[in-house]
């Protein structure tokens, strides 16, 4: 270990002279409150009313017009399809990610609706939805169920890094004043 470099006395001398009648601060903490709430400070019940009320959007009946060649991807009509080519290059990082593994049809379907609220809440833009492979019942559901969502803009099959096609990247429309 490397001795510090020490001053010589002369420079001690004009230190302590250039501080005389000065006296130690108190170091008093301050903790200041979050700005945002976390998510799990919010009561149980709106959580799971919050829930029911994002999954309303998603029917089982409705088949969107998906285009099924090729990795799976949807752009809501009106929006700028380059944002698609973006979520596909992996420009966006996703902020939040959903993992459906073992879950029901019914429960996949609140849980993506609560996603996407609180992607809307948290002001994420980007988030990751990993369906899996298993028995392709939740890969083939979960592009159908987005695509009814309104507040979807677009969704694409994952990069290899975040999923490859067990995944889904989706861009969440964000309030005007808040978007990106």
């Amino acid at each position: 270990m490397k001795k510090k470099k020490t001053l010589n006395e002369e420079d001690i001398s004009l230190f302590r002279t250039s501080v005389v009648g000065t006296r130690r601060i108190a170091q008093d903490k301050v903790l200041h409150s979050p700005k945002r709430k976390k998510i799990s400070q919010m009561a149980p019940e709106r959580l799971m009313q919050e829930q029911v009320d994002a999954s309303y959007y998603f029917s089982d009946e409705f088949q969107p017009n998906l285009d099924m060649e090729g990795p799976t991807r949807y752009v809501r009509e009106g929006a700028n399809h380059y944002e698609l080519k973006k979520l596909r290059r992996g420009d966006y990082p996703p902020e939040l990610f959903l993992d459906l593994h073992g879950l029901t049809q019914l429960q996949a379907k609140q849980e993506i609706g609560a996603l996407i609220a609180a992607c809307r809440r948290e002001n994420v833009y980007c988030a990751c939805v990993m369906h899996g492979h298993g028995k392709h019942i939740l890969k083939q559901q979960t592009p159908l169920w987005l695509a009814q969502h309104p507040d979807i803009i677009a969704f694409h099959q994952a990069p290899k890094e975040w999923g490859g096609n067990a995944a889904l990247l989706i861009l969440v429309e964000q309030d005007e004043f808040i978007q990106r």
